[in-house]
């Protein structure tokens, strides 16, 4: 079991169990039920394919093993929530044997069948075909007894006492035809119905085991990118110690070939890293001293000292397993209208069956004739195929998306997505490179020219002629670093990261205070300071001067430009205007034409003055004039502007890289967290967010739509059949159309067909 909390939940507790013996939708639903019953149970999510529940809770200290009991008391067994993870995989034959004994004693009871066909007659001695269909029916279909009693001690049905029913039905009536026919003659039975039947379903199980096996590759290979020995460096050297001892702050020796045990940043040496099976990178990405590691990842050929930063539940592997399972466990919205028809399921086919035996026997038929199609009504029922078809198609398509590094953490948000016809992006790190530089510095009192200062956007860097450089322009942005040296946002970040390059000195600031969306004040040395955005400063009523004309014609370039005010005794004065440049991500306007073709409405939110983010937005292939930029947003408006475009009556999808992208991607239909290299707010933007790309790579905007278009026509196809095959199968069952071998075949065929036909969405690629 796996305590937890939830954030979609408020924070309640949570617990993960593993549940072994369900076989079915009517299983889920009464195992729902027990769940709920026990005191302080809020929800209880129950899923087939993964055969496990989340339930959430109020706090209690006997919770975990009132739970359990509850499990056992519905008749299944529980277990870890990782138990079908756990350990090695299993051969593909694991499980087989009962199958081959039922096929071993069956078929010598099908041979006269065939012999008919030949002019043949093999008949079997009663006695024999007693004694090899006699242990296929209480031996190795005694799971279905079991599981069959327990439905009926909890005033339920499932599967398995439909199997249960049949086949002892077909059983029993061969025994009475061979105890009560006339000496010396050959009674026709049903020994090989009641056997096959059994053996079919049985087999039909295992090659559904198989193909859920299959299902949940995805998360066993992230389980097993985690190493169990880590190389501590200590003062007496390495030392081998396990995974689970290592902390934060310890020194790690990674050597060539070896998996990263834990996240942390390199110390010491040079590698390049495979992040492919986290990622989704095909290409190994250079590691310098201070780059973040991964854990997980695998280390390329140069042996490295790195620092541990997290570990366990903290890490990226940890998160990414997590977001994965949360996905698979959970249960779609339209599982709903399933879980409705699989609670009366049952209790209607035994009604139906008996129905078709009395029709059968009072329109004058042979009784035994009247019993063989009620029999094949019980069997071909098959509610396996509806409790599977929709979580077996999440699996799949949950599992192939976190293998292209696209996470999708609720099924909500998987089936939410194919219905997007509006894609909202912020624009910095999530369009663009992320990394602005400044690119020019303009002092009050100076004349400027616009063949000077070009355009920001005029080579593949961003970087313009550096306007200035003398003591004034020095001074200027060593007091415009020293101020905002504590930020984190990107344009003061490059402020002080040109003011380092330069060698300038940097000074602590004092009294700092940060406006989100506009700017930062303090003070430096005995001077106030406000750096900040031009709205901002103008709502102070600074003019800009001589220097509005740069303002105008620098953000007419694409560039955003700030200004720096000093705050004297006698008023603000303005000291300088700072232009940045930043780049568009490569791809990014392929990206977004590839959405456009998709028939997608596309909009780039921007907080950037209204020519800059045209400007930008020109260059990704956008189109202001339609619309298609919504500029000078600040932080807090994105969620407001995102609402706005859902009041008009769109499905959107919001994109965004860090914390003030949060609000925005849980106010969207669906959220989509971009992961950045720099990582800044990125973990927050993951929770508020349904779907986590692990690349800043805009395409992957494309791939999680598509696999959510994908995983629904799946979901649908698998629920058409489901439906389409009870209700066709049960009439003609019925009918008389079909016999009890030909009804347990499809029955167990069904499920298969259902599973199979949602593995086809392993073969999913991006962009295919």
């Amino acid at each position: 079991m796996n305590p937890s909390t939830d954030p979609s939940t408020d924070l309640k507790p949570s617990l993960d169990i593993g549940i072994k013996g369900m076989t079915c939708a009517s299983c889920v639903g009464r195992v729902e039920r027990a769940l709920k019953k026990v005191p302080g149970v809020q929800d209880a999510s129950v899923n087939l394919a993964t055969e496990s529940a989340r339930i959430f809770f109020a706090p209690s200290e006997q919770m975990e093993a009132l739970l359990r009991r509850a499990v056992r008391d519905a008749g299944y067994e529980p277990v870890a929530a990782d138990a079908a993870l756990a350990g090695p995989d299993p051969s593909p034959w694991a499980g087989f044997l009962p199958v081959a004994l039922g096929l071993a004693l069956s078929a010598p009871l099908v041979l006269p069948m065939l012999g008919d066909f030949f002019g043949q007659h093999w008949m079997l001695a009663p006695w024999l075909q007693f004694a090899l269909a006699t242990p296929v029916q209480f031996v190795l279909g005694a799971r279905f007894y079991k599981a069959g009693w327990h439905a009926l001690l909890a005033l339920s049905g499932n599967m398995d006492l439909l199997v249960a029913l049949g086949t002892t039905a077909g059983w029993a009536l061969s025994m009475w035809l061979w105890l009560t026919a006339a000496p010396g003659t050959m009674p026709h039975l049903y020994f090989e119905s009641a056997a096959l039947v059994v053996t079919l379903v049985l087999l039909g199980k295992w090659l559904e085991a198989r193909a859920k096996r299959q299902t949940t590759a995805a998360i066993r290979a992230l389980h097993a990118l985690r190493p169990d020995v880590a190389h501590l460096l200590g003062q007496d050297g390495e030392v081998d110690v396990p995974v689970a001892e290592v902390l934060p702050g310890d020194h790690l020796v990674v050597r060539p070939g070896e998996r990263l045990p834990v996240d942390g940043v390199v110390l010491e040496g040079r590698t390049q890293v495979d992040e492919s099976l986290l990622t989704g990178e095909p290409l190994p990405v250079s590691k310098d001293v201070g780059a973040a590691l991964t854990g997980g990842a695998i280390n390329g050929e140069g042996r490295i000292v790195m620092q541990v930063k997290a570990v366990g539940a903290e890490t990226v592997l940890a998160r990414i397993i997590r977001l994965v399972e949360d996905a698979q466990a959970a249960k779609a919205p339209i599982q709903r209208l399933v879980d409705q028809v699989s609670a009366v399921f049952v209790p209607v086919v035994v009604v139906v069956s008996v129905i078709t035996l009395l029709a059968w026997y009072l329109t004058g038929h042979p009784f035994e004739l009247a019993v063989i199609h009620a029999v094949a009504v019980l069997v071909i029922a098959c509610p396996c195929a509806l409790g599977l078809a929709t979580p077996a198609a999440i699996m799949a398509g949950t599992g192939v998306a976190a293998k292209f590094g696209i996470l999708i953490k609720d099924a909500q948000a998987l089936e939410l997505a194919h219905k997007v016809d509006t894609v909202a992006f912020d624009k910095t790190g999530t369009l663009t490179v992320g990394r602005p530089r400044l690119t020019a510095l303009l002092l009050a009192g100076e004349p400027w020219s616009a063949s000077a200062s070009q355009s920001v956007s005029a080579s593949p860097s961003g970087n313009v002629p550096w306007l200035g450089d003398s003591a004034a322009h020095q001074a200027v942005l060593a007091a415009a670093a020293s101020l905002q040296s504590g930020s984190e946002h990107p344009l003061a970040r490059a402020v002080v990261a040109l003011a380092q390059e330069r060698g300038l000195p940097i000074a602590p600031p004092n009294n700092v205070r940060a406006v989100p969306g506009r700017g930062t004040e303090g003070e430096v040395g005995a001077i106030r300071y406000f750096v900040g955005s031009l709205p901002w400063l103008q709502e102070r009523q600074v003019s800009l001067g001589d220097l509005a004309g740069a303002a105008t014609h620098l953000q007419a370039q694409g560039a955003t430009v700030s200004a720096m005010v000093e705050n004297s005794s006698d008023g603000l004065h303005l000291r300088a205007l700072l232009a940045f440049g930043d780049e568009p991500k490569p791809g990014a306007k392929e990206a977004l034409a590839g959405l456009r073709q998709r028939g997608l409405r596309l909009v780039m939110i921007s907080g950037d003055n209204r020519g800059a983010a045209e400007a930008m937005a020109r260059r990704l292939g956008l189109r202001p004039e339609d619309g298609e930029v919504m500029a000078e947003v600040l932080p807090g408006d994105k969620a407001a502007r995102v609402m706005a475009l859902k009041a008009g009556g769109h499905v959107v999808a919001m994109v965004g890289d860090g914390v003030n992208d949060a609000p925005a991607l849980a106010a969207a239909d669906v959220g989509l967290a971009m992961s950045n290299p720099g990582g800044g707010g990125t973990d927050v933007a993951m929770h508020a967010a349904g779907i986590t790309l692990m690349r800043g790579d805009p395409a992957l905007v494309a791939g999680a739509l598509d696999i959510s278009d994908r995983t629904v026509a799946k979901i649908r196809q698998n629920l058409f059949w489901a439906f389409a095959y009870n209700v066709a199968g049960i009439p003609l069952a019925a009918l008389g159309f079909l016999n009890p071998v030909v009804a347990g075949a499809a029955m167990a065929l069904s499920s298969v067909s259902v599973m199979s036909n949602a593995l086809l969405l392993k073969r999913w690629k991006p962009g295919k």
